[in-house]
């Protein structure tokens, strides 16, 4: 008989077998059940008469331990997403029932039998040519997965644990999903941490961001679940006490407290100056704070600091608060413990210097009556007035404010710019008040000890921070005397502090596309000896200040380290081996050597020319800068510009450079990277491609 028609014979034959394996497996279980019904209903044995010490009575020997029983796994047509539960079910009939399969070969037949479709026919021919695998049922089940099972399995959890979010799930059933996917994967605990605080919901982070997290993924995932029931808790009390005891809004003195806050109380602790008379009470501080609503309005979907109800305020993702203690209105005595910041207001006629007092005891930002008047600044009613009280209740010289500022445009030091608004009291000590949500916002990092702002946050790197402008630099006569008359008229171009500006963004921003579900590496910190130290910092130093890098919180991190010039000099070196691994290749091709050299035929006279930092022309694409961080032992940076070690670099560049040069290419000018070539037949056509 031929193999191929006994297949469908054989396959009927299994089938058949599995089926009467199943209605014994059912009779057993009756025939069981009434056993254990009998034994249930027989008489209690009496007691035994005692025997005498010289007479032995052997012990029955103990029946065996029945095995569990456990229902047969449902049957496997082919569908890879349930290949795994389904080898784990047989591995379990297998160790919970071994009485059952008296050899590995009768292991294989049990899960032959519990297979159709497909599986059943790569199943069956294996069997009817008493292949090895159905002799090793571990071996069996490794290639029935290697067939069967999902491919990139891993690479699917790892992408899918990237793109997780809690949404309207609850913590508990969010972390049940999140556990199911990195049981799949292979990362480090920082990663996991990471990607499972980033996926809460807005609400939980928001009370989360005032705790200190824990250090371990376990406990994370267990707070995470801890403040969420209790946030639940408090919904439904709340939920409840609005049925049973509906509650009348009480009436306000100010309306810019709204009837959702009840309870106040005056207490000493609160900051030196407020808005309004009412102050919150510890309770509902704690109710407001649960149930996500603002502090100062009650109102939701935005936090104290950024409330529109207080005028002026941005919003504000910063948890640190820089604490000074000071009043609003600083006595004389008091003003050199005080911290000012040089500030210039900037309006459309003038920049207008001003000295500003950072007070986080003010709860917003303010400006002198007289100082405004003098400088011509536009002033608007505010409705309704906000009354204003020191920290024992007293007013200040003025007990209402009814005037505030339009936006205006402030800038502290050479780059932090952001427009703001002021609400305007009579302070002739202090021009410019910041207060404490200005000190949120921001959190910048202060150098008590010379008194200036040393860093500015994460917010300000991506919102206030300006790029340098690209001025236009005069070159020194003696440098100028240096260039031949040709290139006079491009003198700037050839200066060397033009190239210490951060460039802009634009299409030729160098992108990091990494491979799906990967995360970048993070290297090892390189020990560098005392000359190299100095370098380094000489290195970061120069690159912070031009803006090329700036301070990383990235889970990436490459090494850094150096190798001496052939003049003996050290060039910095950035360990990207890990990064260029998982990055998606730019295949954009480099000139051919030979091919430039043709293009060269019959020319006489060359100009060469090399681009001043080359790759830090180029910005790295926004929003991929944390992939370029790299470590020290002073700190972790992260690039602004396409750092020198990235794969994609020379194909960027290229790209670059080939665009700009496009008409001249081939004929009077070749560019291989950033080394341009300029030639001509004679000296007049050399000179062509410099006219202005």
């Amino acid at each position: 008989m031929d193999p191929e028609e006994a297949v469908p014979d054989v396959g009927r034959a299994l089938r058949g077998l599995a089926s009467r394996m199943e209605a014994y497996e059912s009779q057993q279980v009756r025939i069981g059940q009434v056993l254990d019904s009998i034994l249930s209903r027989l008489p209690v044995t009496p007691a035994v008469a005692e025997i005498p010490p010289a007479v032995v009575v052997p012990l029955p020997a103990m029946p065996p331990a029945r095995e569990p029983r456990i229902p047969p796994p449902p049957r496997y047509s082919g569908n890879p997403q349930s290949c795994r539960g389904f080898v784990t079910q047989c591995q379990i009939q297998f160790e919970f029932q071994p009485s059952q399969f008296s050899c590995e070969r009768a292991k294989v037949g049990y899960v032959m039998s519990r297979l159709e479709g497909k599986p059943l026919e790569w199943a069956t021919s294996l069997w009817e040519s008493q292949s090895p695998l159905t002799f090793d049922v571990k071996e069996f089940l490794q290639m029935f997965r290697t067939i069967f099972d999902a491919p990139g399995r891993v690479a699917t959890a790892s992408s899918r644990l990237l793109q997780i979010r809690q949404g309207s799930l609850g913590a508990s059933e969010y972390a049940i999903d999140f556990r199911t996917l990195m049981a799949e994967t292979s990362w480090n605990e920082e990663a996991y941490k990471a990607v499972f605080y980033q996926g809460l919901s807005s609400r939980l982070k928001d009370d989360l961001v005032s705790r200190d997290l824990p250090d371990s993924l376990e406990d994370l995932i267990a707070l995470a679940i801890k403040v969420d029931t209790r946030l639940k808790e408090h919904q439904a009390d709340k939920e409840r006490s609005k049925k049973s005891h509906p509650v009348l809004a009480p009436r306000f003195q100010n309306p810019m407290i709204p009837p959702s806050s009840p309870q106040f109380t005056s207490s000493p602790s609160e900051e030196p100056m407020q808005l309004g008379k009412a102050r919150l009470s510890a309770q509902e501080k704690l109710r407001r704070r649960l149930s996500g609503l603002c502090l100062y309005c009650g109102g939701q979907s935005h936090l104290a600091v950024s409330c529109p109800v207080k005028l002026g305020n941005s919003p504000a993702s910063s948890k640190t608060i820089v604490s000074f203690a000071g009043s609003i209105v600083p006595k004389s005595a008091e003003q050199s413990h005080q911290f000012h910041v040089p500030l210039q207001i900037r309006l459309p006629s003038q920049a207008i210097p001003v000295s500003a007092f950072l007070d986080s005891g003010a709860a917003g930002n303010f400006m002198d009556l007289a100082f405004a008047r003098k400088v011509g600044i536009s002033l608007f009613p505010v409705t309704p007035p906000i009354r204003v009280l020191a920290i024992d209740d007293r007013p200040l010289s003025t007990d209402t404010i009814t005037l505030t500022t339009g936006e205006l445009s402030v800038q502290i030091g050479a780059l932090h710019l952001e427009k703001m608004s002021f609400l305007i009291i009579p302070c002739p000590s202090s021009p410019v008040v910041l207060g404490l949500p200005w000190l949120r916002l921001h959190n910048p990092s202060i150098d008590w000890s010379s008194g200036q702002i040393s860093r500015w946050s994460q917010y300000c790197q991506r919102h206030c921070l300006i790029p340098r402008p690209l001025q236009r630099v005069t070159v020194s006569s003696t440098s100028l005397s240096a260039l031949p008359s040709v290139y006079r008229d491009f003198s700037d171009v050839f200066c060397k502090k033009s190239a210490e500006f951060l460039p802009p963004h634009r299409r030729y921003d160098c992108p990091i596309d990494l491979l799906p579900g990967i995360m970048p590496p993070r290297g090892r910190t390189y020990p560098l000896s005392p000359a190299e130290t100095a370098a380094m910092k000489e290195y970061v130093s120069e690159n912070l200040q031009r803006g090329f890098i700036r301070p990383s919180t990235s889970p990436a991190g490459a090494g850094f380290f150096f190798v001496e010039k052939k003049d003996g000099g050290l060039r910095p070196c950035i360990d990207y081996r890990g990064l260029n691994k998982i990055t998606v290749k730019n295949r954009y091709p480099l000139p051919l050597i030979s091919e430039l050299f043709d293009q060269l035929k019959g020319a006489k006279i060359f100009s060469k020319l090399d681009l001043r930092g080359a790759y830090n022309l180029i910005r790295i694409r926004e929003g991929d800068e944390w992939k370029t961080a790299f470590n020290t032992r002073d700190g972790h940076y992260e690039y602004l510009v396409m750092p020198f070690g990235l794969c994609n670099a020379p194909a960027v560049f290229q790209e670059f450079v080939n665009d700009i040069f496009r008409d001249l290419l081939g004929r009077s000018v070749v560019v291989y990277l950033d080394d341009i070539l300029i030639f001509s037949q004679d000296l007049e056509r050399e000179r062509g491609p410099f006219s202005p």
